[in-house]
């Protein structure tokens, strides 16, 4: 038996003095690093979920420029279920808000330049997202 799930979620940028600055969500324990999703509330588009969740995550107050595109994986859920989880991702910029300002969900939430934000990501498929996000963010005038 199998079911599906969607989630949205935020690629945040900001140009800094060494570059493009991409902001990532992490838990310590697990030494996870991640970019900000989350699943949608009832009634929610999957834009109004993008602008939530990253606001909860990470503190920040942003607005949507573009959409990145999606990444589609399979997990088992806690009772064994199969789920084909398609996530869509927005590139977006800071309009305002604080990093400390996240919700608890993650331990700590920082901007990293964006090749180091390739390395560290946990979720390898979302590595597709960074590269278009930086081609979108290429074709934008400072």
């Amino acid at each position: 038996m199998s079911q599906t799930a969607v989630s949205a979620g935020g690629i945040v940028f900001r140009r800094a003095e060494e570059g493009i600055e991409i902001v990532l969500v992490g838990r310590t324990p697990e030494r996870l690093w991640a970019l900000p999703k989350g699943t949608p509330n009832a009634g929610e588009t999957l834009e109004q979920t993008a602008l939530r969740e990253v606001r909860e995550e990470t503190g920040l107050e942003v607005r949507i420029l573009d959409t990145v595109g999606q990444v589609e994986y399979w997990y088992s859920s806690s009772n064994g279920t199969r789920v084909q989880k398609t996530v869509h991702y927005y590139l977006m910029e800071p309009t305002g808000g604080d990093t400390a300002d996240h919700d608890d969900e993650f331990d700590v939430v920082e901007w990293r330049h964006l090749s180091e934000a390739e390395r560290l990501l946990t979720h390898r498929n979302q590595l597709p997202m960074l590269q278009r996000a930086w081609e979108l963010i290429g074709g934008m005038t400072a």
